[in-house]
């Protein structure tokens, strides 16, 4: 029963805007000549609905501001056009936004509800308040990181001319995107073993002569790692703080209950203690969400971004290993005898060397300029959001501190 309500009734996530915390941190946004926000979401049992909202001045599109509806899937969809696109093989592709998962709350809930009878009404109240924040909170984080896939893209100075971006955004039809079957989901990860495979060992045959890429490469990888442990180590930290706001509930149920067994001041007493724990209780509360937002979802981003930026690096090895092939090819060709067939060869070993360099050139070049705005990006991202923890945490702190010296002042005069 709780678990249905929580789940089937819109009115706690219908018609909420998305934070906007997270894009004012990732992207440039004195550019206005096109503009994409997420203005609605509606979550179902099964999706969430994305209503994309786009203005704009640029001339290839049909209206300067139109409204369409979208699911998890047709951004995956948008996402693999732009990774399977050559053109942008020496570009960072922004990270496709997480698929919508409520699982975790939906499993709390219904333990919640299973456990209902061995709580009192008051802590039964609070414990649903706080999953049904924690749900909300869930919500509101999967429709920012859609709202900022789509932000990536828009504010990127190639990306924006896309057509398939239009289409995303102009296109007031269903795009006919579905989920994969079992058979394409297993293909996938044969695909992705295949092109884990072809990574390594490029990185183990391709020497690249480039020292900047090889430094990127090699500060990457450790980046990484570093940034998926850190992810796992704040996400514990969250989580702690949520078990204790959880254990000021059950201690400030308890002992308003114990309060009403006796009368005079106990009972005062015991109620103002009460009062303070649940005050304590939201304030630990918004030190998890502050932690989550600011310190988890920010290393969790840059862990997929980082992981976008190897993606590039591996194309220009790749690139770099073609263009050693055909110089290797070319080598071949001209050694070979003076004849009419040998002459068609080398010119078309010629050809293709050439448009090998011409590739490898070109993508070195605008990698230089993405891996350098992308470590200015990060840098910016992280200096601010920790400085904002930092200040949020002290003010929570000063909060915590002065409900404390309240409550002893009011006890001490009883």
């Amino acid at each position: 029963m709780l678990q249905d309500e929580i789940c089937d009734n819109s009115d706690l996530i219908n018609n909420t805007p998305p934070p906007k915390v997270i894009q004012s941190d990732n992207v440039d946004l004195s550019d206005k000549s096109l503009q994409v926000d997420i203005s609605d979401a509606l979550s179902e049992k099964d999706k969430v609905k994305f209503t994309v909202h786009t203005k704009t001045t640029l001339p290839k599109f049909q209206k300067p501001e139109f409204l369409v509806v979208r699911q998890h899937e047709e951004f995956v969809w948008l996402h693999d056009r732009f990774e399977e696109e050559e053109e942008y093989a020496g570009y960072i592709i922004p990270p496709c936004p997480p698929r919508p998962d409520f699982d975790a709350s939906r499993e709390k809930l219904q333990k919640l509800g299973e456990g209902e009878g061995t709580m009192t009404r008051e802590e039964f109240a609070k414990m649903k308040q706080e999953l049904e924040a924690e749900y909300l909170a869930t919500f509101k984080k999967t429709v920012a990181m859609h709202e900022m896939f789509l932000t990536r893209l828009a504010h990127h100075p190639v990306f924006r001319n896309d057509h398939n971006l239009r289409v995303f955004l102009e296109y007031d039809q269903d795009l006919c995107v579905r989920g994969k079957n079992k058979m394409e989901m297993f293909g996938g990860l044969v695909k992705s073993f295949s092109k884990t495979t072809d990574e390594y060992y490029l990185s183990a045959t391709v020497k690249d002569v480039n020292d900047f890429f090889d430094q990127e490469m090699t500060f990457l990888q450790q980046y990484h790692t570093n940034l998926k442990e850190a992810t796992s180590r704040a996400d514990r930290q969250t989580m702690k703080h949520k078990d204790v706001s959880d254990s000021y509930i059950r201690i400030s149920a308890n002992l308003l209950q114990l309060a009403t067994t006796d009368s005079g001041k106990l009972e005062r007493f015991l109620t103002k203690i009460s009062e303070t724990f649940e005050k304590i209780r939201k304030v630990e509360g918004r030190v998890a969400s502050d932690e989550d937002l600011k310190l988890s979802d920010t290393l969790r981003y840059y862990m997929r971004d980082t992981a976008a930026a190897k993606r590039l690096l591996f194309r220009r090895l790749k690139a770099l290993h073609a263009y050693e092939a055909a110089n290797r090819a070319l080598e071949k060709a001209r050694a070979r005898n003076k004849d009419v067939h040998a002459a068609l060869e080398v010119a078309e070993a010629e050809k293709t060397q050439t448009a090998a360099c011409e590739k490898f050139e070109q993508m070195s070049d605008k990698g230089k300029e993405e891996l350098m705005d992308f470590t200015t990006r990060r840098i910016g991202a992280f200096r601010k959001n920790l400085i904002d923890l930092t200040e949020l945490e002290i003010k929570h702190a000063k909060t915590h501190a002065d409900l404390l010296k309240k409550c002893l002042h009011v006890l001490r005069e009883e």
